[in-house]
């Protein structure tokens, strides 16, 4: 008992840290953040529950429920970047106990414990749970769906070895309550992100049973080819995949996601008239997974590598973590089940992804606590010397650690400067995260060569601490000094107190979400109705680039003018507020805006 309690409260205290270590501080950042905060504001100013709302337009980009996360924050702390970002900090905290609950019941305790802090100091994991996005509520939900799977399928282990199962033979909980809540957390996660908060984990679960279902292939020699592509194609046999199906009481889970998230979808498409429904299940579903949207793509090359970026710091060990997985499931232990199941939840995921044509790197953070899971049973067994990677793969990822902290010194203070001149100046200071790395892996390669694991691992986790801290809650506030758009809106504010605003061939969610007013957006092909909502009368103000404002002015009444400028966050252009009252009428704009702290 007071074991689990002291890895509880580690797992609360480093995750905790890692995320909430000044979670308000930078302003939010385009474009999602203040899209889903502005959406959450809105919906609560217009004292509506279902039907999102973001400048004044339908959003159907996703569902409901961290627009409702957002509102009760809103309601308890007041409308702040904070608040906006607390819901996700509390469910990244939750999904790190509960990854330490699967390390825990799959590979025991010390498994366990390894397992939460390692996926609570990944770099991508880490994002997440600090962003005002619906990736933490997804992540959460997911998880706990899995981890009930997993909670009714395996009875408590203790000594490491694999976890074993309640009823023998039987892959699927036998308790229908046990059922109906694993339904119950996926379908909380359709309200998070949509279909996939219910089809990828019954996914997992369904690939899950097939293998496991398998009845032993009859030894005979070595397999020839032909044998291994039998063995690929046997679990989708037809009535083998029926009966798992059949297994799994898929009736049970379309009663209970229609009980639990059925209401509100056809409650907002009844509100909308169905167009958020087409909208959503249109564009933001079917049109992702069928055709790249945004500039959003790449090979089958992305998603790997997204994992070694995204999973980072510890991504540096995926080749012993790999050996060791595969091993465990060649021995045909205890292990062999619960490594198995850890590859379906991660191979289940990369491969729907790679299909869809629109790929973004926070699509598979879904698999970290599986990813954490492996990893945390590789530690475990790395500092029990039993582990079957050779050394010489561990000491290589320390190398490698080393070396990207060093290529950051490099190139932060040195590289970006020449190559982005004026791209975040003055900040040569960030190459310190650099150093963060080189002295973690220094002392934890001292500590290996020395024949100390254990003493080695905690010296790197320390360093994995420090560095995601670093990274996501002091860099950005550096970076967010170079953001300049409050000064635009501060001008708007100055040269009238009821102004109608409008941007010309460009528009940030954080225009309207910080200057509390909906914007009316112009495309380049508008120019002429762009000239005539700029001249209709004095009240009237519009946001272009410098460029923008050369080929505009000729066109506007001879009075309009710039009333102020400011870079455009990371980019090589300028932006102008114009408007028709003079620069002398607007009051002094403040360095930086009282933003939503003043709201």
């Amino acid at each position: 008992m007071r074991q689990s309690l002291e890895h509880h409260l580690l797992v609360i205290a480093v995750a905790a840290i890692v995320f909430f270590i000044n979670l308000g501080g930078p302003r939010l950042w385009d474009r999602d953040e203040p899209r889903n905060a502005g959406c959450a504001v809105e919906m609560q100013q217009r004292g509506d529950w279902v039907v999102p709302w973001f400048n004044d337009q339908l959003r159907s980009h996703k569902p409901v429920l961290l627009y409702w996360l957002m509102m009760t924050a809103y309601s308890v702390f007041g409308v702040s970047e904070f608040a906006a970002r607390f819901s996700s900090a509390v469910l990244g905290v939750g999904t790190a106990l509960m990854t330490y609950h699967l390390g825990r019941r799959l590979f025991g305790p010390r498994a366990g414990l390894w397992s939460g802090l390692i996926v609570a100091t990944t770099v991508m994991f880490g994002v997440a749970s600090r962003a005002a996005t619906p990736d933490a509520p997804l992540i959460f939900f997911s998880t706990a769906a899995l981890l009930v799977y997993v909670l009714g399928t395996f009875r408590s282990n203790e000594d490491g070895g694999g976890a074993v199962l309640r009823r023998e033979g039987c892959y699927f909980p036998s308790s229908w309550p046990t059922v109906a809540l694993m339904y119950a957390m996926m379908a909380l996660a359709t309200l998070a992100k949509g279909p996939i908060g219910v089809v990828l984990p019954c996914a997992v679960i369904g690939m899950f049973l097939l293998i496991m279902n398998l009845s032993p292939r009859s030894a005979g020699g070595r397999p020839t080819w032909i044998d291994r592509i039998v063995d690929v194609v046997r679990p989708f046999a037809p009535l083998h995949f029926l009966r798992a199906c059949w297994q799994m009481r898929l009736l049970t889970a379309v009663a209970v996601v229609l009980a639990v998230a059925g209401p509100w979808y056809l409650w907002v498409h009844l509100r909308s008239n169905g167009e958020w429904t087409a909208g959503f299940f249109g564009t933001h579903n079917f049109d992702r997974a069928m055709q790249s949207m945004e500039g959003h793509r790449g090979g089958p090359w992305f998603y790997p590598l997204a994992i070694l970026i995204g999973f980072f710091p510890w991504s540096i060990f995926a080749v012993p973590v790999g050996i060791e997985t595969v091993a465990a499931i060649r021995r045909r232990g205890r292990a062999a089940a619960v490594c198995i199941f850890a590859c379906c939840w991660i191979g289940v995921y990369l491969g729907v992804f790679t299909l869809a044509q629109t790929k973004l790197g926070s699509y598979i953070t879904p698999t970290y606590p599986a990813l954490a899971v492996l990893a945390g049973s590789f530690v475990v067994r790395w500092i029990d010397g039993a582990q079957r990677a050779a050394a010489i793969w561990q000491r290589a990822g320390l190398i490698i650690a080393g070396v990207v902290g060093l290529v950051g010194c490099i190139v932060v203070p040195i590289v970006v400067p020449i190559v982005v001149p004026g791209l975040l100046p003055g900040e040569q200071i960030l190459g310190l995260l650099g150093v963060v790395l080189i002295v973690g892996a220094l002392a934890s390669f001292t500590l290996m060569q020395r024949h100390r694991p254990r003493g080695a691992l905690i010296a790197y986790a320390a360093a994995a601490i420090v560095f995601t801290t670093a990274m996501l809650g002091w860099a950005p506030q550096r970076i967010d000094r170079h953001q300049q758009a409050h000064r635009l809106l501060a001008a708007i504010d100055a040269a009238d107190e009821q102004p109608t605003v409008g941007s010309y061939g460009c528009l940030e969610p954080s225009w309207v979400f910080y200057g509390r007013r909906p914007i009316r957006f112009f495309k380049h092909s508008q120019q002429s109705d762009a000239v005539r909502f700029t001249a209709a009368d004095e009240h009237r103000f519009l946001i272009v680039c410098r460029s923008d404002w050369d080929e505009l002015r000729n066109e506007l009444p001879a009075d309009a003018e710039v009333l102020a400028a400011a870079s455009y966050f990371l980019k090589d252009a300028e932006l102008v507020v114009i408007g028709r009252r003079g620069a002398a009428r607007t009051a002094q704009i403040p360095a930086r805006s009282p933003s939503l702290r003043s709201h």
